[in-house]
């Protein structure tokens, strides 16, 4: 990897509740010999949004526009991409050879990447959640700069009752919500024979359930050879749920496609989180109680991080 690489901070969803943590992003990047150049348009707020659509529209251009910036990573998530697929210049996003860095809302822009150019990206960090707050997950950041300059890389996950597993095939995926959104887009990728990632927040198992099921009736969760399930929190089951929750809705899913979920994935709006490449390969082997995913990361962006 480069001695110094120019990370590009850009927020093209929810505005940044905490500016300051903008400024403990730079002094992060800056503490690891590396520099964070935070666009402007970083700063603004309208609505719930960071800045209008037509200014964080301008904002995602202009970073990829820049020939010093190596990697864009988004400030946060939220919503608001969604806004703006229409309006992306996705070549210019692609042709640049930076690689885009991010999750939650962001996966609508990631996977319309990939759909319309084949061009790959980094599901992992967003700039303020994971880098600009007073500490920072020892973990995440070994897995974010282990994805940025190792070819190859392995995840490893002890976790029982698994159903066995040995696939190879394109990794992609990110938040469910955004994921099931895409069904039926120009922005979802055609993907067959992926290991598919997915994790949310804030979903009851039911939602969770329901979003499985518009993947497996569109096709998406068949045409699979795996998987796999990350961080699924921050819900509250009811009375009225009477023993319903998530292992359920899993075990439900389970029953009604051909592809094996396996569960136990640190991906997702958790701290200690891994970062894959969404257009890189993955070998997934499991035994029942456990497997591993051996990662290779794609071309493209990448050769410019070396």
């Amino acid at each position: 990897m480069k001695e110094a690489l120019v990370i590009g901070i850009v927020a093209p969803s929810g505005y940044v509740t905490d500016l300051s943590a903008l400024n403990r992003v730079e002094a992060y990047f800056s503490a690891r010999g590396h520099r964070a150049v935070v666009d402007d348009a970083a700063r603004r707020r309208a609505q719930r949004f960071a800045g209008t659509d037509a200014e964080r529209l301008d904002s995602l251009h202009r970073m990829f526009r820049r020939d010093d910036v190596d990697v864009v990573m988004a400030a946060r998530g939220g919503y608001g991409v969604s806004r703006l697929l229409d309006g992306i210049d996705y070549r210019l996003l692609a042709d640049s050879g930076k690689l885009f860095v991010g999750h939650s809302d962001c996966t609508a822009l990631q996977l319309a990447l990939l759909a319309v150019t084949g061009a790959p990206s980094l599901a992992g960090p967003t700039a303020c959640f994971d880098f600009g707050g007073e500490t920072v997950s020892e973990f995440t950041e070994r897995q974010f700069w282990a994805a940025l300059a190792q070819p190859r890389r392995r995840i490893a996950v002890r976790a029982a009752d698994q159903p066995p597993c040995a696939a190879t095939g394109v990794l992609w995926g990110g938040n469910l919500c955004t994921i099931a959104h895409l069904v039926g887009t120009p922005w979802m990728p055609a993907v067959e024979g992926g290991i598919l990632f997915v994790e949310d927040v804030g979903e009851h198992p039911y939602r969770v359930e329901r979003m499985l099921l518009q993947l497996l009736h569109a096709g998406v969760l068949d045409r699979q050879a795996a998987v796999l399930l990350g961080d699924f929190s921050r819900y509250t089951l009811a009375d009225n749920d009477g023993g319903y929750d998530l292992a359920t809705a899993i075990e439900f899913i389970r029953g009604k496609t051909r592809t094996p979920l396996l569960t136990g994935l640190p991906f997702g709006h958790i701290r200690d989180k891994v970062s894959l490449p969404i257009g890189g390969t993955g070998t997934l082997t499991g035994d029942g109680h456990g497997w591993q995913l051996e990662i290779v990361q794609p071309g493209g962006p990448w050769a410019r991080l070396q």
